[in-house]
């Protein structure tokens, strides 16, 4: 049976757990929105970078062909 000093390290460590799960979410929760502003920014580099290939060749197809080196 459980004394009451048992009880108390018992709800202790139950308390620390609870401090470490909750600081371990906190900075995942961190991580991850750091990683989505990383993928907003990759996203409308993407895409200004798709704007600036469709307008550079007018929208006609390319040849891979056309983009070999000079030396093959």
């Amino acid at each position: 049976m459980d004394t009451p000093h048992d009880t108390a390290r018992r709800l202790d460590d139950l308390e620390v757990k609870a401090s470490y799960a909750e600081d371990l979410l906190d900075q995942l929760n961190t991580l991850v929105y750091r990683q989505q502003q990383q993928i907003d920014a990759l996203v409308a580099q993407v895409a200004l970078l798709r704007e600036q290939g469709a307008g550079a060749d007018g929208g006609s197809p390319r040849s891979l062909r056309d983009e070999l080196p000079p030396h093959y």
